[in-house]
């Protein structure tokens, strides 16, 4: 007698099972590792587009104003502008939260450091000026800023600018 049942064994399907499972891992693998790059990829560069917000916005004010004197230092720094009876405008970094503030307001967040370098006119060029010089509002005709942010809490900065910046009202 022939044996005409056609059909599957359970071992054949259980190895079949098996080949299947380890192929649908590998793909769930695969597809979050690629979410999860594309999120932290979201984040850096919204950080990206609010450090060069941030930047442009204290490059454009510093610009135009004056050092206030005896009140910056490295980490922060305090000008006026040339508009009558405008307050001091002050930018500095909350080292303990990381927020950086124009005032009272915050700016951006996830700031790992903010430094001001001052520089002067005299020759040689670009020598830098010490806040504690007495004479330091007077003499700065230049500055240099660097940020540095860090997205991913690591304290690695994820994403460094720098500007300088020469002062339209040196002089005045």
């Amino acid at each position: 007698m022939i044996n005409t049942q056609k059909g599957m064994t359970l071992i054949e399907l259980m190895v079949t099972l098996a080949i299947l499972s380890i192929i649908i891992l590998g793909l769930v693998v695969f597809f979050t590792g690629g979410v999860r790059s594309w999120i932290t990829g979201q984040y850096q560069l919204e950080a990206q587009r609010n450090a060069r917000q941030a930047m442009e916005s204290m490059v454009r004010e510093i610009r135009h104003g004056k050092i206030v004197e005896d009140s910056s230092t490295s980490t922060s720094i305090v000008f006026k502008t040339p508009f009558n009876g405008s307050p001091d405008i002050n930018y500095y970094l909350d080292n303990g939260t990381g927020i950086l503030y124009r005032n009272t307001n915050p700016i951006i967040n996830d700031v790992l450091s903010l430094i001001f370098t001052y520089l002067d006119n005299t020759d040689p060029p670009d020598n830098v000026i010490e806040t504690s010089d007495l004479e330091f509002s007077n003499k700065v005709s230049k500055i240099h800023i660097q940020l540095q942010v860090d997205v991913d809490g690591d304290n690695n900065p994820d994403i460094t600018l720098n500007s300088d910046i020469d002062l339209r009202n040196f002089d005045l």
